[in-house]
């Protein structure tokens, strides 16, 4: 029998795993940290209530979203913009499809909604930190560039938006429009997308993270009507998840769809979200300019909370149940969207009409002089 000192190691192995591991930290790149379920690099959606209802605390790297849009609304473009202005932040490569190449970000869109990061959410200590961000005043040139990072400062992860200002891109080469070129009927308008994405994945750094923005797919006003012929939307869809799973850690991608044309009914629909990781309907409220506002709180707990403005389903989310047991919460989910944020939560029915206590958020826990019988 022989004896060894507790001290030494068997072998090698775990100094190298350690120092691995510590290497590792320096390397993410920026805007892009481990999940806290299972480890995998993730990114932020823009929108860190979505961060949140994604099970990863972000969007994992390799994987699509596709946000289904019920109506005539741009909740689901202000989705992607959201996506999008955090790439620019973040020093991301972002691919816009469907879009000519304009001079200023709040045409992107083509919508008068702009964009402008006003203040700047990051983890640190276990703690949420709110550092307000001002226009660049006593900053160094390269302080402004996106992905130059102060590391005396925490890196962000997740931003807030100002949807009534202008993001200052000081980078062009950050933003990359993908038009949608006129070409025969008899051949796929998708093939020159694929294969500006695939030059840009192979020239460019392997550490440099892509976002792959498709606004408003098969919408008449940027496809050609042939465009939503099965065989070659489908076949874009296919070669889009085969992006994906070969560049596992270099892409991401965010599509919104409106099922005003195209429902959940069609078998065109179905198969577009078979070939999605994580599908996300957006359900707006009806609302009429005539009648004006409803005079209950539409959903809210009590008259000082935001009224929502539709309903959120989440009928897939990418990679969240692989672990086993849970993946969709089955509370009901309604979002809001304001200037400066755009939040999903659960939803809860408003008080009766004639309530003005409940609406009011009182009455709550007061006793009662009514007798009660059993």
């Amino acid at each position: 029998m022989s004896f060894r000192k507790r001290s030494v190691g068997i072998s090698g192995s775990s100094s190298q795993v350690q120092s691995t591991g510590s290497e590792g930290q320096n390397t993410w790149t920026p805007g892009v940290r481990p999940s806290p379920l299972d480890g995998r690099p993730t990114t932020s959606t823009g929108a860190s209530s979505l961060d949140d209802l994604l099970g990863h605390t972000g969007l994992a790297l390799g994987n699509s979203i596709l946000i289904e849009e019920d109506g005539t609304t741009e909740f689901g473009t202000t989705l992607l913009r959201y996506f999008a202005a955090e790439g620019v932040i973040q020093g991301h490569k972002v691919h816009i499809v469907g879009r000519k190449r304009w001079d200023s970000f709040d045409l992107v869109f083509g919508g008068s909604c702009t964009i402008l990061q006003t203040t700047t959410q990051y983890l640190s200590s276990q703690r949420m930190l709110i550092e307000l961000a001002p226009p660049a005043v006593n900053r160094s040139p390269a302080a402004n560039l996106p992905g130059e990072r102060n590391p005396t400062v925490p890196t962000p992860f997740c931003h807030t938006f100002d949807l009534t200002k202008r993001l200052t891109v000081t980078d062009p080469k950050a933003l990359n429009f993908i038009p949608v070129r006129p070409v025969p009927v008899d051949k796929s308008p998708f093939e020159q997308l694929l294969q500006t994405i695939r030059e840009q994945l192979a020239t460019l750094p392997k550490t440099t993270l892509h976002r792959l923005v498709i606004p408003s797919l098969l919408s008449p006003a940027f496809y050609p009507p042939h465009a939503s012929s099965p065989q070659h939307v489908l076949q874009f869809l296919h070669s889009v998840r085969a992006i994906l799973r070969q560049y596992p850690t270099q892409i991401v991608t965010m599509i919104s769809l409106p099922l005003m044309l195209y429902p959940r009914t069609t078998g065109l629909t179905t198969w577009m979200e078979l070939l999605s990781d994580g599908v996300i309907e957006l359900s707006p409220f009806p609302y009429s300019v005539e009648s004006g506002p409803p005079t209950t709180t539409g959903g809210a707990a009590t008259a000082q909370e935001e009224k929502p403005q539709g309903m959120v389903k989440v009928h897939r989310l990418p990679v969240f149940s692989e672990k086993g047991g849970g993946g969709i919460s089955g509370d009901d989910l309604a979002f809001i969207l304001s200037r400066r944020k755009f939040v999903i939560k659960p939803f809860s029915l408003p008080p009766v009409e004639g309530d003005s206590e409940a609406q009011r958020g009182e009455g709550e826990g007061k006793p009662t002089n009514v007798d009660i019988d059993f």
